[in-house]
């Protein structure tokens, strides 16, 4: 029988709870914070039945994108060390850097796209790109492709 699963990028603002409740129980295991599972249901407040009916699918964005290549895109002002603090912040990740591609600046911006390989990250991607965010200068962040 051949595979007909389809996968979608969903806010989880339009999810249902049970959904995001998966995702909070699983962090919680594996943060070794809570051993077991009927401790971890109960701390969120969703059945061990819920759980264990959505477990194997439904997963954070940054666990499916471990150990692949990602491109991400970039809108920032035209100054000096705008494009450092960038990478600084990619590298304080554990993401390692295969290409970085930086546009001449117009009217006062430049386009910036930098391919990283995600396996090594210690850190959430989507953690990642709002600290970027943050950076003074950087207008626009988003992800581009994952291979």
């Amino acid at each position: 029988m051949k595979n007909t699963s389809k996968y979608y990028l969903v806010n989880t603002s339009v999810l249902p709870e049970v959904f995001v409740k998966v995702v909070e129980v699983k962090k919680i295991l594996s943060s070794g914070t809570i051993k077991n599972i009927n401790d971890a249901v109960k701390k969120v407040g969703i059945s061990r039945s819920a759980f264990y009916k959505y477990r194997d699918y439904v997963f954070p964005f940054y666990e499916t994108s471990r150990g692949r290549v990602m491109t991400l895109f970039f809108v920032v002002e035209d100054y000096s060390g705008i494009l450092s603090s960038i990478i600084n912040r990619i590298s304080s990740a554990k993401a390692n850097i295969l290409t970085i591609n930086q546009n001449i600046p117009i009217n006062g911006l430049a386009d910036v796209t930098i391919s990283i390989e995600t396996d090594s990250m210690t850190s959430d991607i989507s953690v990642l790109m709002d600290e970027i965010g943050k950076i003074e200068g950087v207008r626009r962040q988003e992800i581009l492709a994952r291979e």
